[in-house]
C-alpha cells in the first residue's frame, strides 16, 4: 500500500525553479566579471598554494573573456534574483512556511545524525520529515547569504552612492572578496543539493515538480514521522484517478 505525502506547496516550486536558473546565470555573469581583475589566491610567501581560478580554467570551460557582455548580464538578472527572494520570504512568512525551514534547538543535533548516515557512520536512518535538521541549517544558511550577496553586490555594484555600506563591510576590496567567497558557498551548496537530489531518488525530486510524492505506507528505510502539517491525508495510489484533496488553508 501507498500513499500521496503533499510536500511542497505550488509557491515554493516556483520560487525553487525560478532561482535555479537565475542564480546560474548569476555565477556565469560573474565569472566573466571576475576574470576581468587579478585571481585571488591563497599562498604562503611567495607560494601560491591555490589561484581562484587560473586562466586554463576558463579556457577549458570555454567562457569568453568580455567584461561588458558579463556585467550586462549580471546587472539584469540580479533584479529578478532579488524579487524572487524577496516574494520568497514574503509567501513563508505570511503562509507559516517559515516554521519548516527554521532550525530550533534539535536541529544540529539532527544534522549530525543526517550527516554521519549520508556518510555511512549510522546505520539507523533519521526520522523522514519534511526537512530534517541539516536541509533546516542549509537552507537557512542560503538564505542569509542571499542577504549577503545583495549587501555586498550593491557595495561593489555603486561604491559611490552606498558608501556607507562600503565602508560597514570593509571598503570596497573587501566586499569584493566577501561576495566571491559567497558565491564558492553557493556552488559548494549546488553540488552538495544535486548530490543529495540523487541519493534520495526520483519520488523525491518528483514532488518539487508536482508537489507531491508517492511513499510506502511502511517502508523500513524510509520511516515516516507523522505530522498534519507536513501532509495531506494518505490517499491510494492505484487505480490511478483523478483525486481531489483538500485544502490545509
Amino acid at each position: 500500500m501507498k500513499r500521496i505525502v503533499h510536500k511542497h506547496p505550488l509557491a515554493i516550486r516556483w520560487f525553487h525553479w525560478i532561482n535555479f536558473p537565475v542564480l546560474f546565470v548569476m555565477i556565469w555573469s560573474g565569472l566573466l566579471i571576475y576574470w576581468a581583475y587579478d585571481p585571488y589566491k591563497i599562498q604562503i610567501g611567495d607560494y601560491v598554494l591555490v589561484s581562484f581560478f587560473p586562466d586554463g580554467f576558463y579556457k577549458a570551460l570555454g567562457v569568453p573573456r568580455r567584461l561588458a557582455e558579463g556585467m550586462a548580464w549580471h546587472f539584469v538578472f540580479m533584479w529578478i534574483f532579488l524579487l524572487n527572494g524577496l516574494f520568497y520570504v514574503g509567501y513563508t512568512f505570511l503562509s507559516g512556511e517559515w516554521r519548516h525551514l527554521v532550525p530550533n534547538r534539535n536541529s544540529f543535533r539532527e544534522a549530525i545524525d543526517v550527516t554521519l548516515y549520508d556518510l555511512g557512520l549510522r546505520k539507523t536512518q533519521p526520522p523522514f520529515i519534511k526537512y530534517n535538521g541539516a536541509q533546516k541549517i542549509a537552507y537557512s544558511a542560503i538564505l542569509l547569504m542571499g542577504v549577503g550577496s545583495i549587501l555586498t553586490g550593491y557595495a561593489i555594484y555603486k561604491p559611490t552612492q552606498f558608501s556607507w555600506l562600503t565602508t560597514l563591510l570593509g571598503g570596497y576590496k573587501a566586499a569584493r572578496m566577501e561576495h566571491f567567497i559567497l558565491t564558492l558557498g553557493y556552488v559548494i551548496f549546488f553540488v552538495i543539493h544535486i548530490i543529495q537530489v540523487i541519493r534520495a531518488g526520483w519520488q523525491n525530486f518528483q514532488s518539487m515538480v508536482t508537489g507531491f510524492e508517492i511513499v510506502n505506507k511502511h517502508d523500513p528505510d524510509r520511516p515516516i514521522v507523522d505530522n498534519p502539517v507536513d501532509k495531506l491525508p494518505d490517499a491510494p495510489v492505484e487505480p490511478i484517478e483523478p483525486v481531489v484533496k483538500p485544502s490545509l488553508s
